[in-house]
This record gives C-alpha cells, sequence and structure tokens, in this order.
C-alpha cells in the first residue's frame, strides 16, 4: 500500500470518529428533552412531573403543540425538584417509556394520576411499573432501565442545565431563549408565542 494510500486511510478512519463522536453527544444531549415541530420559534419547558403547578399547565402546552406545529419547536426537559421524594424516579420512568417509544403517552399518564403518586414520601416505583403495565411496555426491560444510572444521570443533567439558566422552579418556560414571566397559561404563552413569530 503506497504512502498516499495509508494517509487517505487515517484520514477517512478520523473523519468516522469524529462523526460517530458527534452523533452520540448529540443522542445523549436529546434524551432528557422532547422535540416537536421545527419552527422559528422555540418554547423550552423545565418541569417536574410531582409539580402540581406543571400538572395545571401540561394541557396548555398540550393544545399550544396542536395550534402550532411545525412553526414552533417545543422541547421538555426535566427539572426534579429535590424536595419531590418521587419527582427524580419519575422522570427516569418517562425515559425509560421513552425507549419503548411511549414518553408522551406517560408523561399523560404521569399527570393524570399525580395526585395519587405525588406528594408520597415513599418509594412510587410499584406505581410506575404499574403505568408501563397499563401502557402495554415490556415491563422486565422498563425495570432495568428504570436502575440504568446513565438515565438518572442524564436527568440530573438537565437538571443542572436548568440551573445554570436560572431556573429555581417549575414549571418554568423559556421562549426563544428569554425566560418567559408570569403565569404559564393558555392565553399567556400563546401571546408571547405569537410575538416571537410576527417578529
Amino acid at each position: 500500500m503506497s504512502k498516499n494510500a495509508r494517509l487517505s486511510l487515517v484520514i477517512v478512519a478520523v473523519v468516522a470518529v469524529v462523526v460517530a463522536g458527534f452523533l452520540l453527544f448529540a443522542r445523549n444531549d436529546t434524551t432528557a428533552a422532547s422535540r416537536s415541530g421545527d419552527g422559528k420559534v422555540s418554547v423550552v419547558e423545565y418541569l417536574d412531573l410531582e409539580c402540581p403547578s406543571c400538572r395545571a399547565a401540561y394541557p396548555s402546552v398540550v393544545k399550544l403543540k396542536g395550534e402550532y406545529a411545525d412553526r414552533v419547536t417545543f422541547t421538555i426537559k426535566h427539572f426534579p425538584i429535590p424536595s419531590h421524594r418521587n419527582a427524580e424516579l419519575a422522570a427516569v420512568a418517562v425515559e425509560a417509556a421513552d425507549a419503548q417509544g411511549k414518553r408522551d403517552e406517560m408523561f399523560e399518564v404521569m399527570y393524570e394520576s399525580q395526585q395519587q403518586w405525588g406528594g408520597q414520601q415513599t418509594s412510587q416505583r410499584a406505581a410506575f411499573v404499574s403505568f408501563a403495565h397499563q401502557l402495554r411496555l415490556d415491563t422486565a426491560a422498563f425495570e432495568k432501565a428504570l436502575d440504568d444510572p446513565a438515565l438518572s444521570e442524564r436527568v440530573l443533567a438537565s437538571r443542572t442545565e436548568g440551573s445554570k439558566l436560572g431556573v429555581q422552579g417549575t414549571p418554568t418556560f423559556f421562549v426563544n431563549g428569554t425566560k418567559f414571566s408570569g403565569i404559564p397559561n393558555y392565553e399567556n404563552l400563546k401571546t408571547a408565542i405569537d410575538r416571537e413569530l410576527s417578529k
């Protein structure tokens, strides 16, 4: 093999490694986020599944997603509050459901049943496994994912990211990178989105 051929092979190998590394990083970076749409306006929500205010905002977010579709990119990120005993595990459960393509469905079940499992000082793991069964997930794989340190680390990394951005409570929204202030209801969020769309 000529010197030039060997050099070409080395260059190709290096490029392949760099591309693979980038793809792996991008995948890991977005694990704790759920995205929809691909518009000029972005809405990012940091939430805690055990937070009643997040539950109250959930229907508004769902409605806005449906109305704005591809015009607005909605991103959900975890921000489990330490004082909420089961918030972190709930976030991990959502990510475990995501591995089986049922992330949105698990979000919905979590919020619908929050009054039953939220605020409890004992682990609600059994309840979350029952949700997985309800959604017809592979419960063995789901439970294995619940114990995966990597998922927990990604959830906590999302919280750390939020803290660096000034998130102190939930839900906290950012519209096109600007922290949303005010009550996060349908009307107020819609006004903020429309303001950005009109620019």
